[in-house]
């Protein structure tokens, strides 16, 4: 707060949206935050004033951050996934909207881990908070033509790369959520082993809510990436959730009433209470959600794997027991998918 040279109302602003966030701590590759008095930061000098490093820095370090974890988070999916091994890979989708390079993170994936050079691979670039589905639903279609296949998705997001320093209230909600974390999945063609837990897929649908295409939005500016965040998607969401919903599960014979967890995209606190609020939920539907808005952050296409994670790692659901996971994003874009707890 001590470097922000905004007005004084930004200023009572930042420290409402802040202590009401529902965010307790968040994740950045950016050294500055932790590297106090250091001569060399990227945000902000010696002298406390705040500076705005161009897009090409920016993404710099994306590259170098991105080298090095998503080998890591590559190899940590297949070690923690009984029953395949790095052979056994036939397909790789990576997802990011922060940050670009090419020779890209499929190949670096590939080089890395040593799996097949005929390995199939794919990016999805610039979707943002519900890029996850799209990759899942693409590996799910993989499966049902090749029961064979097992599609390695890694979505990686460095957000706090494009903080913007503007005196303007979109920008600042957008800089007290976002942060940066990675996330992997497994998609196969076939069963668990005995031991495991995991989930099956039973169904994926898309939506677009009938405003707010101007309320989640981004492009690319000289001074990184310009993101619009505004206060107002909340309210959008939580008044068409109940519609959007009712006819995802019409499209496949099922009822909101069956599902037992869900897994709702945290993009904010105000989000999830909506989403709550709106499909008159009890706080134990959507506590994962809570959990991992409040020791993560919105972290893009990466958030909902965490809380699908935290969901399994909690036992919140036993073997059997319904899923509904929901994100959102640009458009106002809802992704979901109904999945089947696999608890053995």
């Amino acid at each position: 707060m001590e470097s922000w040279s905004g007005s004084e109302k930004s200023k009572r602003y930042i420290r409402k949206v802040y202590s009401d966030s529902g965010i307790e701590r968040r994740h950045s590759v950016i050294a500055d935050f932790g590297n106090e008095g250091a001569d060399s930061m990227l945000f902000q000098r010696v002298d406390g004033v705040m500076k705005e490093p161009t897009t090409g820095d920016r993404n710099e370090i994306y590259v170098d951050a991105a080298k090095k974890m998503i080998p890591e988070i590559a190899r940590n999916a297949i070690d923690n996934c009984p029953g395949v091994e790095r052979e056994d890979i036939t397909h790789v989708i990576t997802v990011s909207c922060t940050g670009f390079f090419n020779p890209g993170p499929d190949l670096l994936v590939i080089e890395s881990l040593d799996l097949n050079p005929a390995v199939e691979r794919y990016n999805l670039g610039f979707m943002g908070c519900y890029a996850a589905f799209p990759a899942l639903k693409m590996a799910d279609q993989f499966c049902a033509a090749d029961p064979n296949a097992n599609v390695l998705i890694i979505c990686l997001e460095l957000c706090s790369l494009h903080l913007q320093v503007k005196d303007d209230l979109d920008s600042i909600v957008a800089n007290s959520v976002f942060s940066d974390g990675a996330a992997a999945a497994i998609v196969s063609g076939t069963p668990p082993v005995d031991g495991s837990k995991a989930y099956e897929i039973n169904h994926f649908a898309s939506r677009l809510t009938r405003d707010g295409s101007a309320d989640m939005a981004w492009d690319i500016g000289d001074r990184g990436f310009n993101i619009v965040l505004s206060k107002y998607v909340a309210r959008i969401i939580g008044a068409e959730i109940d519609g959007i919903v009712s006819g995802i599960f019409e499209s496949c014979d099922a009822s909101p009433d069956e599902i037992d967890v869900w897994a709702v995209h945290p993009g904010g606190r105000a989000i999830v209470d909506k989403i709550q609020e709106s499909l008159e939920l009890d706080p134990s539907q959507v506590a994962p959600s809570r959990k991992v808005l409040s020791e993560y952050g919105n972290m893009s296409s990466a958030t909902v794997l965490f809380v699908l994670r935290e969901i399994l790692e909690s036992g919140s659901v036993n073997n059997g027991q319904k899923v509904c996971a929901i994100a959102f994003g640009p458009g106002l874009t809802i992704e979901a998918s109904l999945l089947n707890a696999v608890v053995s």
